[in-house]
């Protein structure tokens, strides 16, 4: 008898449902999310014998519990958290939204469905993921900091600055005005403020693109030998992707990235549109390949960009197209660097 037990982890606790084939509920519990939380699940999960464990978003909140479930040698499954969900609303019997039916709704998924990651020891993918996602935040932090620094410019001068914004003329700008009321003083305290926030960030970031340049140079990859992927990109696809085995071919990982159109057809009218579906990160480290590669004459993207505009298609679409074969391209080298 297979037994699959759903877990739907929380910050403070996590709740795991037991179930056999038949889909029979063999037993629920809820523990704290403290220390112990995989030894009193597998304490739990004894009586049951082999069983097979399965985490919703084993990436997100459950990534601590899957890996220690996993360093304790248990089988752990990765589910999609709009998988459980979709299986929770079909039930008509346990279609109330609580933790026991989402827990039971993540162990049907893993039963019924086919091809879920298998959950294995974090390595060198994880150490890629955790520097993209921090240069990523970084970049997000300083975007935001400058347009607040813009407004607080323009408060000060007609204009404030109109050009790019960088913290030097951020500091030449500053250092040429003459506050003469107290609300001006203020200000200008303020937007100095915000200035050592620009320069504080952009300190950092510099940081990250070390580290990010002496990480992914470790990693011995061949994606930057493609034209347009440097260490920036090369760590973003490397850590988003993770094991590029558990993709069965490139247009599985294509339609992961977003880069694969979605079919839209009904009766006998066939359909495909743009998908915004899949990793958005990867489709925008993709679509910035695409166009450096767009933008710089007698590489292989370009001719082959220039060669779809000629067949009658739009830019838009030479772009879709152009980036479909980056991501074969991408998809081609992590296979490489896997057998290596």
């Amino acid at each position: 008898m297979a037994v699959i037990i759903g877990v739907d982890p929380h910050k403070s606790t996590h709740t795991a449902v037991a179930i056999c084939g038949d889909e029979a509920e063999l037993g629920t519990i809820t523990v704290r999310a403290t220390l112990k939380q995989a030894e009193q699940l597998r304490k739990w999960a004894a009586p049951f014998g082999e069983c097979t464990w399965a985490i919703e978003s084993a990436g997100g909140l459950g990534y601590l519990l899957a890996q220690q479930l996993v360093e304790a040698g248990e089988h752990v499954l990765d589910v999609p958290a709009t998988l459980a969900a979709r299986i929770r609303t079909l039930d008509t019997r346990r279609s109330n939204k609580n933790d026991p039916n989402d827990a039971r709704s993540v162990a049907v998924a893993a039963l019924r469905s086919h091809g879920l990651h298998a959950v294995t020891i974090a390595d060198h993918t994880e150490v890629m993921r955790l520097l993209a996602k921090r240069n990523h935040d970084l970049g997000r932090l300083r975007a935001r900091t400058v347009c607040r620094l813009h407004a607080a410019l323009a408060d000060l001068r007609p204009g404030g600055i109109t050009k790019e914004m960088y913290a030097s003329d951020a500091a030449a700008f500053l250092d040429a005005l003459d506050p003469a009321t107290a609300v001006e003083h203020v200000r200008v305290e303020l937007a100095r403020g915000l200035l050592a926030d620009l320069e504080h960030l952009d300190a950092q970031i510099k940081g990250s693109h070390r580290r990010i340049t002496a990480a992914v140079r470790a990693s011995k990859t061949s994606l930057t030998e493609l034209y347009g992927v440097g260490p920036i990109w090369a760590c973003a696809l490397i850590g988003w992707t993770g094991d590029v085995a558990r993709f069965t071919g490139r247009d599985q990982f294509a339609a992961y990235n977003g880069t694969a159109p979605i079919e839209r057809s009904s009766g006998g009218r066939v359909v495909h549109r743009l998908s915004r579906r899949g990793n958005r990160k990867m489709n925008h480290a993709i679509h910035m390949i695409a166009i450096t590669q767009i933008r710089n004459a007698d590489t292989d993207g370009r001719i082959y960009f220039e060669r779809k505009l000629s067949e009658g298609k739009s830019k838009r679409e030479a772009l879709r197209s152009l980036k479909r074969q980056v991501s074969n391209a991408i998809y081609r080298q992590l296979l490489v660097d896997a057998k290596r």
